[in-house]
């Protein structure tokens, strides 16, 4: 193996690391009063980390409609560390119909706990606790359960035709929920798909499951699968059931067409002439072989490094000691505090260590005009810079050159890097995957074009990481960061995949380097996997790393 990918896997611990462990988390709540009285309560739960005192949101689940006690069928999937105390927060909101996010969401409680506590109960009910720290009725469950070696996912599809009407007015409103029968008689839920209005004969959309979740990786547990008429009032109509495992599922792989009764038991008791309830298809079933974000690494793959620095006049004239800009003789400022921390890990992946250094808001000589997307080292033909040292001194060199100016926009940067991105996505090989940091000091003024740009970059292999510098009101720089809601263009196209990470550097001012670091690149490897696995991209060279983890318990 050579130096660059010893170098990488020593920065991020990944082999010098004790044993780590993924473990999936299932939650359901019960007894949610109502917000009033005239509708039942559209609930989701985020999940929060703590790192360094501070709550980060790792997921959250989707949003149940008029329930007040929902099961999840969302799955969070987080790393454990033995040695590690890792506290939880598990709050629930309640979502109005018309926007996802939390901003006019109703706070219905929370529950704190460590993964340690859930992974040595298996199962964790506590109350939730209220603003006030008042607990009512309401309580949440955690369900947490090891993941096994095997970490293939499967795609599955289904359809059903002739489903019993269940409505009066209209035809019946069918979702189909998949549950795994584990060995103590419980049932887990899988999937639940989403809801086809007015369709006796639905066609769902597929979706992916890990072979660990569908089955704990036993090809003969039983599978329940049920289907339901949807009702706005939360109180389903039910359609009828049939059981299954996954291995008479895999027959479908060699083209046989599966199909099953869906069986209403009080029906066959009670009607003579009952037959069925309809018929469920099983239209596709495909295994899909996940790669590691080492697999990646180890196989070639290269983390292009841009860095993009915000030179608009709010940050202040340069040569004012209360500038962010401030180039101090003995103490870096936030802009290269940042930019070294990010930058550290990120040329550990990048062989020739060559970084891309732009700048954007200012009037850059010779003839001053405004520029959103310049070259640093004033080379527009190479802005690559030697090592993130060589960055440093393009960016001290460069500041007396230029005059602050604005507005800030950073779509013109994002659309530049997009472009080499959209260059690597037509080789459909796993060689270059690119990550622009910008650096900026206040709220983005070309918002409508910057989630254009970023609705585009989702179909591309890159990840945007923003980090706010300054004291600066950046709640509107939340909504970039797909975890607060979906991002939409202005056209309501939705973002492909969460490609943005946006952190306040003030958050870590009293931190160490490390912990912003981690902090802003802890989605990146996932991202990184999300990408290349969603394109059935296969890592280029599988080294003798991939044969031995092969053969890995």
């Amino acid at each position: 193996m050579s130096n660059i990918y010893e170098s990488a896997a020593t920065t991020l611990g990944l082999f010098n690391s004790p044993c780590l462990t993924k473990v999936e988390l299932r939650v359901a709540c019960k007894g949610i009063s109502d917000r009033d009285a005239l509708s039942k309560p559209d609930p989701c739960v985020v999940l929060k980390m703590q790192s360094h005192g501070q709550w980060f949101e790792v997921d959250r689940t989707e949003v149940i409609r008029s329930s007040i006690s929902p099961v999840f069928s969302k799955v969070f999937t987080v790393d454990y560390y033995f040695e590690e105390v890792q506290r939880l927060r598990f709050e629930l909101h309640d979502i109005s119909s018309n926007h996802n996010g939390l901003k006019e969401a109703d706070f219905l409680g929370a529950m704190e706990c460590t993964l340690g506590q859930i992974v040595s109960q298996r199962k964790l009910s506590k109350a939730l606790v209220k603003q006030g720290n008042t607990s009512g009725k309401s309580s949440i469950t955690v369900t947490a359960e090891e993941l096994s070696g095997n970490d293939d996912y499967v795609e599955l599809a289904f359809s059903a035709k002739k489903l019993d009407d269940k409505d009066f007015f209209s035809k019946s409103d069918p979702f189909l929920e998949i549950f795994r029968v584990n060995d103590d008689g419980t049932a887990s839920l899988v999937h639940r798909t989403e809801t086809i209005m007015n369709n006796l004969s639905p066609v769902w959309k597929s979706f992916k499951v890990s072979l660990n979740t569908l089955c704990s990786g036993d090809q003969e547990r039983e599978l329940k699968c049920t289907v339901w008429d949807w009702d706005s009032n939360g109180k389903h109509d039910f359609i009828g059931e049939f059981q299954t495992t996954f291995k008479e599922m895999k027959s479908a792989m060699e083209g046989k067409q599966i199909q099953w009764e869906c069986i209403n038991p009080k029906y066959q008791v009670k009607k003579k002439n009952y037959r069925n309830s309809g018929m469920v298809i099983l239209t596709l079933c495909k295994i899909i072989k996940m790669h590691s974000f080492l697999d990646y690494i180890m196989g070639g793959c290269q983390i292009q490094f841009t860095v993009a620095i915000d030179f608009t006049a709010s940050n202040g004239d340069p040569r004012n000691s209360c500038s962010l800009h401030y180039i101090h003789p003995y103490q870096p400022n936030e802009y290269l505090k940042a930019l070294i921390a990010v930058g550290e890990i990120c040329q550990d992946y990048d062989s020739d260590k060559m970084f891309p250094a732009f700048g954007f808001g200012a009037q850059i000589p010779p003839d001053f005009k405004v520029s959103h997307d310049f070259a640093v080292n004033f080379d527009e033909d190479n802005p690559e810079c030697a090592g993130i040292q060589g960055v440093v001194e393009a960016y001290q060199n460069c500041l007396p050159k230029i005059q602050l100016y604005g507005p800030t926009n950073i779509a013109p940067i994002i659309q530049k890097v997009a472009d080499s991105a959209s260059e690597e996505m037509h080789t459909k090989e796993a060689m270059e995957y690119f990550i622009l940091l910008i650096l900026t000091d206040g709220v983005i003024t070309d918002m409508a074009d910057t989630r254009e740009a970023i609705v585009h970059a989702s179909h591309l292999p890159m990840s945007v990481i923003i980090v706010g510098i300054g004291s600066a009101d950046f709640s509107d720089m939340q909504m970039l960061d797909g975890d607060d809601g979906i991002l939409r263009s202005p056209k309501g196209e939705p973002v492909l995949r969460d490609i943005v990470q946006f952190v306040p550097f003030r958050n870590f001012k009293h931190a160490s380097p490390a912990a912003l670091a981690k902090s802003v690149l802890a989605e990146v490897p996932n991202q990184v996997v999300d990408y290349y696995n969603g394109k059935g991209i296969k890592p280029k060279c599988l080294s003798d790393y991939e044969s031995s983890r092969a053969f890995s318990p």
